[in-house]
């Protein structure tokens, strides 16, 4: 599921204000945060795909269209990347 451009050209890290880039999540990832997100989403399940990623290697993750920009629920790098 994919985050709308314009949004995507306002949205930077919470942290150190930075851009941030659209990027694929592996599949344990992803399974790991529909888990997690599935309280969230009564009736529905979560669509977790891609993560937006700031240079500093902070991963936010996008679920069911909607980027959670909470720095508490960011991934590493390291996480997605193995």
């Amino acid at each position: 599921m994919a985050v709308d451009p314009k949004l995507l050209e306002i949205l930077v890290c919470p942290v150190d204000k930075t851009p941030l880039e659209v990027v694929e999540l592996p599949e344990v990832v992803r399974h790991r945060l529909i888990e997690k997100y599935r309280d969230q989403f009564k009736g529905e399940e979560p669509v977790v795909e891609i993560g937006l990623a700031s240079p500093a290697g902070r991963v936010y993750p996008v679920v069911s269209g909607i980027p959670v920009m909470l720095v508490d629920d960011a991934l590493s790098r390291e996480e997605i990347e193995g």
